[in-house]
């Protein structure tokens, strides 16, 4: 299956939208099933850091792991799950618009199953397909202070 792409456009520079939207401390502040994300202690949020993020899914909340396996601010940004059965890979790319007035963000997310995670999949691709257009429309409701 393709990965599940989805673009906004934010009326802000690329380096402050670089900035927002890759800090995995600021996750909940726009996607609504993030419940919290801890950082490895020690350790920038360079490629190799890693991070749990704790997510509502289906009533449940369940914690994975992921780390940075790329990062080149203010262009792009990816992390990849490292355990659990379904294991999402997610890039960011922030592209300049209006000689770097406003910002073009892509997402692109997919997901590995694992073990029994290789039935949910499918499942876990439809909720995020209906999902995250809400939390890119908080995103960028947030940085232009449209709250």
């Amino acid at each position: 299956m393709p990965p599940i792409v989805s673009t906004i456009e934010i009326a802000r520079p690329p380096d402050e939208v670089f900035a927002y939207v890759t800090d995995p401390t600021r996750f909940a502040e726009w996607q609504d099933d993030v419940v919290t994300v801890r950082m490895e202690e020690g350790r920038p949020a360079a490629i190799g850091a890693r991070f749990t993020t704790t997510r509502r899914i289906g009533g449940v909340e369940r914690a994975m792991t992921q780390e940075i396996t790329q990062t080149t601010p203010p262009r792009s940004w990816t992390v990849q799950g490292v355990d659990g059965p379904i294991r999402p890979t997610a890039n960011i790319t922030v592209e300049p618009l209006d000689d770097g007035a406003r910002s073009r963000v892509t997402f692109t997310l997919d997901f590995q199953g694992h073990g029994v995670g290789v039935a949910l999949v499918p499942l876990v691709r439809r909720q995020a397909q209906k999902g995250a257009p809400i939390s890119y429309r908080n995103l960028k409701n947030l940085l232009e202070g449209h709250e």
